[in-house]
């Protein structure tokens, strides 16, 4: 029988179109992936497959009617576009909030931190598939565990998902009698299965395999590229607004900022994963000394083109779960912003990709992907 030789040619470049509609890039969003057999040597991102235009609308609606609508942006943590929205225009007016408010914003965005973080983690396990049995398993014990937090913020707000909680001068609701041990009770059932994560996915040899040593961002290129949150800290460079410029109180907490050293898949697993730690401590130490009186500065909005600010511009940025959102509004003394810009932390974060695929295999591009955690409604806003 004639022996059957093999025989392996250079084909030279094959371009893959990975998405726009694919399930592991976490939205409608286009990586053109060149290789050279499973090898990426080079990656061209495509996005704008989701544009809402949210900063032309802003020029349409009243300051007042504007925060549910930037709760639709980052739509894992919607209550953290609508805090980066009415602490400009507050600076803006120069308006004071009451301490009680502060404490309430800080509560929400911290559990909301939360249950983003959770969504993060269940779809990094879908991405890594096999590496978890499927990913399946981790997919629905971290919604298991969202369902709590959901279920504190219908209780409080009336409303599961995009609360509508803040407003120029404060807060909408107040806690109801009984909120405190609700709280309580979610936060020390969270921090359990937060025990379970570690230890199902760090004695894991095939998710170590996965992420260790697998897209790294040196910190130097996450400085320059400008990217922000878990992505950046995972890096090893302990940025982070709440500690760096505090806003809402958040300098009356004591919490630390997880750092990575490597900068790579895991770094950025192990961030997120102990920033949900640092987050309950945070809504603790919220009920603990949440201060009395009055939730809202202003009265009750009756006629929202009443409030008319002075001519001129303010920025204020905070800490989402994906890093800095700031949002620049600028006054033409109207009862409608003549401008507004948002800075997209998600935007910022994939701007990494090009830099950090070459020289990967096609399998682990989902699982960088993954580890970036981007939103993109919080990229084509």
């Amino acid at each position: 029988m004639e022996e059957v030789r093999v025989v392996e040619r250079e084909f030279g470049e094959l371009a893959l179109n990975m998405g726009p509609q694919h399930p592991s890039t976490h939205g409608v969003f286009r990586l053109e992936l060149y290789l050279r057999g499973e090898t990426v040597v080079r990656v061209v991102p495509h996005i704008g497959y989701l544009h809402r235009g949210v900063e032309k609308l802003s020029e349409t609606l009243s300051y007042d009617q504007l925060a549910p609508i930037y709760e639709r942006d980052d739509y894992l943590s919607p209550t953290s576009n609508s805090l980066a929205f009415v602490l400009a225009v507050e600076k803006l007016v120069s308006l004071e909030v009451p301490r009680r408010a502060n404490y309430l914003r800080v509560l929400v965005a911290e559990l909301q931190r939360v249950a983003s973080h959770l969504v993060w983690l269940g779809t990094f396990g879908l991405d890594l598939g096999g590496a978890l049995g499927g990913g399946s398993t981790l997919f629905l014990y971290c919604f298991r565990e969202r369902e709590k937090i959901m279920d504190l913020m219908e209780s409080l707000t009336g409303t599961r998902f995009h609360t509508n909680m803040n407003q120029i001068g404060g807060v909408r609701y107040d806690v109801y009698p009984g909120f405190n041990r609700d709280v309580l009770e979610t936060i020390a059932y969270l921090e359990k299965r937060i025990d379970e994560y570690k230890d199902m996915l760090e004695n894991n040899p095939i998710f170590l395999e996965r992420t260790k040593g697998v897209g790294i961002i040196p910190a130097d290129l996450a400085k320059e590229v400008g990217v922000s949150g878990p992505v950046l800290r995972g890096s090893g460079v302990g940025y982070d607004i709440r500690k760096n410029k505090p806003y809402a109180l958040y300098n009356e907490f004591e919490f630390r900022i997880p750092l990575g050293k490597e900068g790579d898949a895991y770094d950025r697993y192990r961030v997120r994963l102990e920033e949900m730690r640092e987050s309950l401590s945070i809504c603790r130490q919220v009920l603990e000394g949440l201060p009395e009186g009055g939730i809202s500065s202003r009265k009750p909005v009756k006629n929202p083109s009443v409030f008319k600010p002075p001519k001129g511009e303010a920025y204020a940025s905070i800490e989402s779960p994906r890093g800095e959102l700031g949002v620049l509004v600028v006054s033409d003394g109207s009862p409608k912003p003549y401008r507004l810009k948002v800075r997209a932390p998600s935007f910022s974060n994939i701007a990494v990709i090009p830099h950090i695929l070459p020289g990967h295999l096609v399998a682990d591009v989902v699982a960088i992907l993954g580890s970036l955690d981007p939103v993109f409604g919080d990229v084509d806003r």
